[in-house]
């Protein structure tokens, strides 16, 4: 039989083990990360991020550049025309961002840019992977596939 010490050592490891699993799970599928809005589960940038403004004027280098960057680092999710139907979108377990819609239209520059360097699972964050400059031409282009918003 095993004595009491040994029996309450034992508890609690399986107490810490099971302590430090939970908020490992926690942290890997992002419970209360920064930036979800639990009540609609929409992603939510801080209020910060909205004042920054693209340095990058939209001129046709740019939105070439961020093209080239889309097709090769985003297309794959949210598809070519910008629809969150790439053919890896289905296996993601959510919808990707659809970028023609016409409410992407309310996200500022700077939202779209901290969305982009941060990334939420599971998509990448694009801090370390794109430069800024980067970064910005992809937004310019990003603009290019929001449909018009047609006035009633």
């Amino acid at each position: 039989m095993l004595s009491r010490r040994t029996l309450m050592r034992t508890l609690r490891m399986f107490i810490l083990t099971v302590a430090v699993l939970g908020l490992l799970a926690f942290a890997y599928w992002g419970g209360g990360a920064a930036g979800a809005d639990s009540m609609s589960g929409k992603w939510v940038s801080p209020a910060s991020s909205a004042a920054k403004k693209n340095p990058i004027a939209p001129l046709q280098s740019s939105l070439a550049a961020g093209q080239k960057i889309y097709l090769k680092r985003c297309a794959a999710c949210h598809g070519n025309a910008g629809n969150g139907d790439g053919p890896d979108a289905a296996d993601l377990g959510i919808h990707p961002a659809k970028f023609s819609d016409p409410t992407m239209r309310e996200e500022t520059d700077g939202e779209l840019f901290w969305k982009i360097t941060v990334g939420k699972k599971p998509m990448p964050g694009y801090g370390t992977r794109l430069s800024p400059t980067d970064r910005w031409n992809v937004i310019n282009y990003l603009r290019t596939l929001a449909k018009e918003v047609t006035k009633k």
